[in-house]
């Protein structure tokens, strides 16, 4: 039975150490000091509105101010006594001049009214009457409509204490009237000195790395930590340790990551994928464990630099597996094996194999090290004369570009078996068989590179074309006209039987577009020697000018008039005109509905061309 009394008495922690002055709240210093100051010099505004997440304090801070501005003994220090008739009252929930209202349950139209009706009352003790309104946001619009001419003009006894989570909800007009403050979300270091206050107070014992974790699952709320802390503390017979957290919480433990980490280093993908498949066993997501392994690999990269050891919210003792494990590795290595984690964690959703998602990112990861030792090891003296010599080809200095931190996402990953004192220098290209034909339309253009030819290190990634010097290059010719005298006249009829023939072929040629263009209108003969031929738009212009000197040889040398000409015509924007390209399928839809370039416009989206 006495055991059963105690369970009775039991307080949870986010109530039993809730704080009742403005020194105890945690984390929370720049809205308190402004509150104590604003109390000082009696510069008390009549609307307040605390924002900020869940369990950062704003409830508790409005109870302060409260019990603050009605202490009868506060004085100079700006701290309720706690021990007057106004600080008691309140503490025993007696009090006639501090009200709190829950908007979340009465949020109606007419709890507002009744609300401003009881302004109307003065204080029966102390000196103002407040009102603290919790969750505001849920107030409906009517409510809040009600609720503006009193929270403008109030008299000048009442204050009003509003809080919120979602500030975004309330309306400008009601936020215009208020003082507003933000509270933070509370830092891990400030959460877990606060947990270990706690634990001593309580008798329970506790291990530093156990309170950190904690103060991490919390996610910046306090009274979420001190859930968990009440929950760990049951859990594990009051002896709040690493072990009992990760267990109880369902969070991955540090050392896995520090183990993977060093198979990775040493390139033991066998040894890498065993360890993930231990995790795997032990319940944890394979999504989850990525996104840790990312993590774990950016608190790396960060206690790199003295300068930046402060953004690691872990223990001190966490804080020295960092600083020891980072001696080991390089700036080049953790850039890429976060680029190789954060893709893997991109890809897992959509993935259908998403084991084969996580254990494909640890052999790339494995393998790392070997490909950034290629990438490090020194220049040849041909690799170097290959910066200065001219392309034989191209007579265009052909340049190798610095040697760069490789990103494990853009470089194929090499064996981890091939080591500097393996490789060999690059065979010489074969005499290729066929001379490549470089089209009229490029100006130079740089022959296919055999596939017989092993590129080995990063520094060779360019193929060399010293061995091409010998090859004859045999440049196509442009086509160019027929020329002649002869001048016989054309009739309409004439013009569009060869013009016929032409499109057929075309046809046995394979030019099903030019096929179809030509095909698609008639063309017409003026003044006995200029061809008029309409398109539709700029692409089938283009496409008849390509072919336009093939054309006109033909028509030419079988009507036997060389004086013929060819003329396109772009005709005017019709009602049912096809549409080919983006701009044109673009101008379109804004012509139908102009919603659509406000939409452009207000996303800054760009035409894929």
């Amino acid at each position: 039975m006495a055991n059963l009394g105690a369970m009775d008495n039991f307080i949870v922690s986010a109530r039993k150490y809730r704080p009742v002055t403005f020194e105890s709240v945690v984390g929370q210093s720049h809205i308190t000091n402004t509150l104590k100051n604003a109390i000082k010099t009696n510069q008390l505004a009549q609307a307040f509105l605390f924002c900020g997440p869940r369990g950062v304090g704003k409830t508790t801070c409005a109870r302060i101010l409260a019990k603050t501005i009605n202490c009868q003994q506060s004085g100079q220090s700006a701290e309720p006594c706690g021990t007057c008739e106004s600080c008691q009252s309140f503490q025993n929930g007696t009090s006639f001049s501090i009200h709190e209202l829950d908007a979340a349950s009465n949020n109606s139209v007419e709890d507002i009214r009744n609300l401003t009706e009881q302004v109307r009352i003065p204080p029966q003790t102390g000196k103002y009457k407040i009102y603290i309104i919790d969750e505001v946001h849920m107030l409906s619009s009517a409510a809040f409509n009600a609720f503006l001419k009193t929270l403008e003009e109030p008299p000048p006894y009442a204050i009003f204490i509003l809080a919120t989570t979602e500030k975004h909800k309330i309306i400008p007009t009601i936020l215009s009237r208020c003082q507003i403050f933000d509270f933070n979300r509370i830092k891990v270091e400030d959460m877990a000195q606060h947990l270990a206050a706690i634990a001593q107070k309580e008798g329970i014992a506790f291990e530093a790395e156990g309170l950190h974790i904690i103060a991490q699952k919390a996610d910046g709320g306090l009274r979420d930590a001190l859930s968990m802390f009440d929950q760990l503390a049951s859990f594990s017979n009051r002896n709040i340790s690493y072990k009992a957290v990760i267990e109880n919480l369902n969070i991955l433990d540090y050392d896995y990551y520090f183990q993977l980490t060093e198979a990775l280093l040493a390139q033991q993908a066998a040894k890498s994928l065993l360890i993930f498949d231990e995790i795997l066993n032990k319940g944890f997501d394979g999504n989850h464990f990525i996104i840790g392994l990312a993590s774990h690999f950016r608190n790396l990269l960060v206690a790199q630099d003295p300068s930046t050891t402060q953004l690691l919210e872990v223990s001190e003792t966490i804080r020295t597996k960092y600083l020891a494990q980072t001696q080991q590795t390089n700036a080049s290595f953790l850039v890429s094996a976060l680029s190789v984690a954060n893709q893997c964690d991109l890809n897992y959703r959509s993935s259908k194999n998403q084991r084969l998602q996580v254990e494909l990112a640890l052999i790339k990861l494995a393998h790392l090290p070997s490909v950034l030792n290629l990438s490090s090891l020194p220049e040849t003296e041909e690799v170097k004369k290959k910066r200065v010599e001219p392309d034989p080809i191209t007579e265009i200095p052909v340049s190798i570009p610095e040697k760069q931190e490789i990103v494990a996402e853009e470089v194929e990953i090499v064996p981890a078996a091939i080591t500097p004192e393996a490789i060999v220098e690059i065979p010489e290209a074969p005499e290729p068989e066929v001379v490549p034909e470089i089209p009229s339309e490029s100006p130079s253009i740089e022959p296919e590179v055999p596939k017989s030819v092993n590129l080995v290190a990063p520094s060779t990634l360019i193929p060399n074309l010293n061995d091409w010097a010998s090859a004859t290059v045999v440049e196509e010719k442009k086509p160019e006209y027929v020329s002649g005298e002869s001048a016989e006249s054309v009739t309409q009829e004439m013009l569009h039987n060869r013009w016929r023939t032409y499109t057929e072929q075309v046809k046995k040629d394979g030019k099903i577009n030019l096929f179809t263009l030509l095909n698609s209108g008639n063309p017409t003969l003026n003044d006995g020697y200029l061809i008029e031929f309409t398109l539709e738009n700029k692409v089938q212009e283009e496409l008849l000018l390509h072919e336009r000197v093939e054309l006109l040889n033909f028509l030419r040398t079988d009507l036997n008039n060389f004086q013929l000409e060819l003329k396109t015509i772009v005709a005017e924007q019709a009602e049912g005109k096809r549409l080919y390209t983006s701009t044109e399928k673009y101008e379109y839809m804004v012509e139908k509905n102009s919603a659509v370039e406000e939409f452009r416009k207000t996303f800054n989206l760009d035409l894929e061309i």
